[in-house]
């Protein structure tokens, strides 16, 4: 008969075999002698064994998600890659002189074949000399670095280190011999010590201070309240792109590499940190093999050789005195755009200005042109500009007030993480466009929770036939086995209703609660995604795992919990019928179990919360390795990051333990209290039976249907911790749903300038940012813009000049003083409104993993017709390389446009601002990674944009601002000198005269 259930549970339901089960066990009786004990305890056994397999039923589900997890995962995991970090079968030089080749190399991009960077290409870089490659935005110059690195092969032709093919070489090997500075600075999201001692193992203090001296970091660093222990936020979002690059610059220097690679390493400096960041580079440089590759040509001149590359070849090479003497040459001409560009700036000063330019010939400046020119230079001889000190109210710095706010909004968010309810009626409420279906899940789920029950009916039915007489015996088996088989037909119609209702409704949850959460975030201030919990990882951990733990509080676990009830209640009645008395005495234990489900979940939550927020931290270490991965290989700091993702998830592996502990003590538990309730209910119902005051077969009914009912709590316990994780989810998503932003773009409060003029006003601004109250920005600092005139900050490294234009977007708010547009305050001012106003240029172009057509459509809300996107990259000079493509406006620009060199990103920027016709413009070194080209080009197209436009531009380079109306030096907060070009330039010891000397020294 075992054999006989073991086959028919294969091809049957659970009802139906119960019912062939009570058919075939009466026959047995009936035709071979059987007893009924024997039947019963088989059938008992087969019971029993498939409650249990049912007890994992919620666990399928966890297992098929598994499964196809871990597809996906094991796909990744096999994959071999063909340069592999971990391969050590390679060749390791006993000492390695630093000759670099490329040999006849061909080469295009994975994901653009069809366009050949490299046809043919050749290179020599003899040890120890300095190799510079120069040429226009896209000629090849940072795919060489790439090469060398090997971040890729060629498809053809060789990179040789010392004549040995690097494909030969163990990768971690050489890798560790050759130091990168990029041009995009990549710090991961960690303190400034960590983020230097990736260049390097086991670091001691000494080495990280000689290596922040000689990258110039060392004065910023000690300023910083904690020092090496700042944590530089997400991709270094605390620091200015000065002070990451220097950082980035340590980070190489303490390698102490025998090839050195610089793409632009000095391209984010101010004058003074590029002239001793670059001395001490010059001396790293020292018997170093270095290839430089860069755009400002004045910083290659004494470079050994230098090369200028034109579509992927060399058209010409030699010294920096060698190609000046070749009038006609590129070289030349490379070097005339750029003097051009610097003369045509500068306006009339005075004849002792007269200065050497950066490539060691005499240039003068000229009369002032007229207003279409560059950075155009105001009419009025007056200064109608504001200055620091000089309003007539000044309003004293107070960083308690900034402070006072912070706590508020600290405890704010402090009392919202301790809510320990799930809020889920609101959860109802999100799913109210699905309450019809909810409402049929849910008869669905009572009808199958109230099974259970009958099936005791059932059973208890059954059983008492097999103490019939043989003529009764067959034909009660068969009426029972055919009440079986209906209710699994029953059980075969609702259970896939009940699932599929349940799931459609979870389903339109998931999406909702989703695109709610994304939206609340995109609408949050700055200074929320300063914080380290809000990192791109960590939202990216609650947006994917959130909504769908989130979906289980309405979909499996609503639907288990109305079926747990309904069996209950119909448990009860159904025993109560039978028996009073012995329903009274069992019940008493049903409550316990109840009781040990509840406990488990409460020790759960606090488990899975510190669990859920380790993961989202283990997370953001992997979304900062994923998104800085050319940074992770050049330092070889796979193992680094590997260890540091570890030792994040070490704490919820923990946790993982402890929390099957307590599952374990759990189910342990329920079971105890079943085996309790046979007990009681056996012995009670055998007192019964012997007094007379219960029949047998109630005493059946009684047990088999409160038992059952037992079952259906035991399985609420089952999926406790995945009801924890969904609680745990669901304050976590309402915490970012109800957090009202204090600058809020989705706000329809604030007022609309119905003819916005563009005047800017500082009226003496404080400001420090939140997560570095202590460190003041700003102190007192005022300035006026009259609308239309351009306005140019400069000054050193990390002086301000960014957080101006932070402040102008409104990004943040300042802690006293006020900003005012056309006499207006920025914070009465709608919000999306004000930055519709506003175009801007970042110093580090940030493009989305889309076409080159949305990316520009982005700066007009993605509603921008096939003429304005053309007409926007022509003005940015970015059309004809955009037409070039195989693709073109069509083309994919990759992961923070990884697709695109850096000047082409910078022009899709550009055209993004440009087509966004902004009353006001903000360039944040809006030109520092073009050619001399390009940036003519592009600066002619600024040009005619910034007509009749409110123009702040900030500049390290101060040839780009020498035709602004204003130019205004910050220093320490404050506005230490303002006026024009030629007039700063007549203040011999000013602040702005010794940057231009610097500029034209540090050369």
């Amino acid at each position: 008969m075992v054999m006989l259930e073991t086959l028919l549970s294969k091809l049957l339901g659970p009802f139906e075999r119960y019912g062939l089960a009570v058919w075939y066990g009466s026959k047995l009786i009936v035709d071979r002698g059987y007893n009924g004990g024997i039947v019963i305890t088989i059938i008992m056994s087969v019971m029993v064994g498939a409650m249990s397999l049912g007890q994992a039923a919620p666990s399928i589900t966890a297992f098929a998600q598994g499964q196809g997890a871990a597809y996906r995962m094991f796909k990744t995991i096999e994959r071999q890659p063909c340069i592999d970090v971990y391969n050590t079968t390679g060749i390791i030089l006993e000492d390695i002189k630093g000759d670099v080749e490329l040999k006849d190399v061909y080469f295009s991009y994975p994901t653009r074949p069809e366009h050949l960077v490299f046809d043919g290409f050749s290179l020599l870089v003899p040890s120890g000399t300095t190799m510079a490659l120069v040429g226009v935005s896209g000629s090849g110059k940072s795919t060489v670095v790439s090469l060398v690195e090997r971040f890729y092969d060629p498809q053809s032709g060789e990179v040789l280190i010392d004549g040995v093919d690097i494909r030969r070489m163990t990768l971690g090997w050489i890798r560790g011999k050759i130091g990168l500075v990029s041009q995009e600075p990549v710090l991961f999201s960690s303190t400034i010590r960590e983020n230097i001692s990736y260049g390097k193992d086991d670091l001691n203090l000494e080495e990280i201070r000689r290596a922040i001296e000689l990258a110039n970091a060392a004065n910023f660093i000690d300023k910083l309240p904690n020092g090496l222990e700042t944590m530089v936020g997400e991709r270094g979002i605390q620091l200015s792109g000065g002070q990451k690059q220097r950082i980035a610059i340590a980070r190489a220097i303490i390698k102490n590499p025998r090839i050195l690679l610089l793409d632009e390493a000095t391209s984010a400096l101010d004058m003074e940190s590029e002239r001793v960041v670059q001395e001490a580079l010059d001396r790293v440089m020292l018997e170093r093999t270095t290839i430089i590759v860069a755009h400002r040509l004045s910083t290659v001149k004494n470079a050994d050789v230098i090369s200028v590359l034109q579509h992927g070849k060399i058209v010409e090479q030699g010294s920096h005195v060698e190609l000046v003497n070749k009038p006609e040459g590129a070289y030349s001409q490379l070097i005339h755009l750029q003097e051009t560009l610097q003369v045509a700036e500068a306006p009339n000063v005075d004849p002792d200005a007269i200065m050497e330019n950066s490539f060691g010939s005499r240039s003068f400046t000229r009369k002032p042109r007229s207003q279409g020119s560059s950075f155009r230079r105001s009419t009025s001889k007056g200064s109608s500009f504001g200055h620091s000190g000089t309003h007539p109210y000044p309003a004293p710095c107070d960083p308690m007030e900034f402070n006072n706010d912070q706590d508020l909004e600290e405890s704010a968010d402090k009392i919202s993480s301790d809510r320990k309810k799930a809020p889920i009626g609101r959860l109802f409420y999100l799913n109210k466009p699905e309450a019809l279906v909810l409402a049929l899940g849910s008869v669905a789920a009572a009808m199958h929770g109230a099974i259970l029950p009958v099936y005791g009916i059932l059973i208890s039915s059954a059983i008492k036939t097999f103490y019939e007489p043989p003529a009764e015996l067959l034909k009660d088996s068969r009426f029972w086995a055919s009440m079986f088989a209906m209710l699994g037909a029953c059980a075969l119609v609702l259970i896939p209703i009940e699932y599929f209702l349940f799931g459609l409704a979870g389903g339109k949850l998931v999406e909702r609660i989703r695109s709610l959460t994304f939206r609340s975030v995109m609408h949050q201030d700055i200074n929320w995604f300063d914080k380290p919990e809000h990192s791109s990882g960590a939202i990216g951990a609650r947006l994917s795992t959130d909504a769908l733990n989130v979906k289980r509080l309405v979909g499996e676990n609503l639907a288990l919990n109305v079926q747990t009830i309904s069996t209950i209640i119909v448990g009860f009645a159904i025993a109560m019928v039978a028996n009073w008395k012995l329903a009274l005495i069992i019940t008493v234990v049903v409550p316990l179990v109840g009781f040990q489900a509840y406990a488990q979940m409460k020790f759960l939550k606090g488990l899975n919360k510190n669990a859920k927020l380790k993961y989202e931290e283990a997370s953001q270490v992997a979304t900062d390795a994923v998104g800085g991965i050319r940074t992770v290989a050049s330092f070889c700091a796979e193992q680094k990051v590997m260890d540091a993702y570890e030792k994040k998830c070490e704490s919820p592996t923990r946790q993982g333990v402890r929390e099957g502990v307590v599952g374990g003590l759990g189910f342990g538990f329920s079971f105890l209290m079943f085996y309790l309730t046979y007990a009681l209910c056996f012995y009670v119902g055998a007192k019964f039976v012997h007094e007379g005051t219960a029949t047998f077969p109630e005493v059946f009914r009684v047990f088999f249907v409160l038992v059952l009912a037992a079952t259906g709590i035991s399985r609420t316990s089952a999926v406790g911790a995945d009801s924890t994780k969904a609680s745990e989810s669901a304050i976590s998503v309402f915490e970012i749903l109800d957090r009202k932003s204090k600058i809020d773009s989705s706000s329809e409060e604030g007022m609309v300038v119905a003819n916005l003029r563009g005047d800017i006003e500082f009226q003496n601004v404080c400001f420090s940012y939140p997560l570095r109250p202590n460190v003041q920005i700003f102190t007192d600092l005022s300035l006026i813009i009259p609308s239309g005139k351009t306005a140019a900050l400069v000054g050193e490294s990390g002086s301000g000049k960014s957080t101006a234009i932070a402040l102008l977007e409104r990004f943040y708010d300042p802690s006293s003083g006020r900003i005012l547009f056309d006499g207006v305050e920025l914070p009465t001012l709608k919000v999306s409104w004000l930055r519709l106003q506003i175009g801007l240029v970042a110093q580090e172009p940030v493009l989305f993993n889309d076409t080159i057509r949305a990316n520009i459509a982005y700066g007009k809300q993605g509603e921008a017709s096939e003429e304005e996107i053309v007409a926007a990259a022509e003005a940015a000079n970015a059309h004809q390389f955009i037409s070039g493509l195989p693709d073109g406006y069509n083309t994919i620009v990759g992961e923070r446009g990884i697709q695109l060199s850096g000047g082409q990103k910078q022009r899709v920027a550009i055209a993004r601002a440009v087509i966004k016709d902004p009353k006001m413009l903000l360039l944040d070194e809006a030109t520092s990674a073009l050619d001399a080209e390009s940036e003519r080009v592009v600066q002619e197209a600024l040009d005619r944009v910034m007509v009749g436009r409110t123009t702040v531009v900030v500049a390290h380079r101060l040839s780009t601002v020498r035709g602004a109306d204003i130019i205004s030096v910050v220093k320490n907060g404050t506005i230490v000198e303002k006026g024009r070009h030629e007039e700063l330039m007549r203040m011999k010891d000013g602040a702005y005269a010794s940057l231009v000397e610097l500029s034209s020294t540090s050369r």
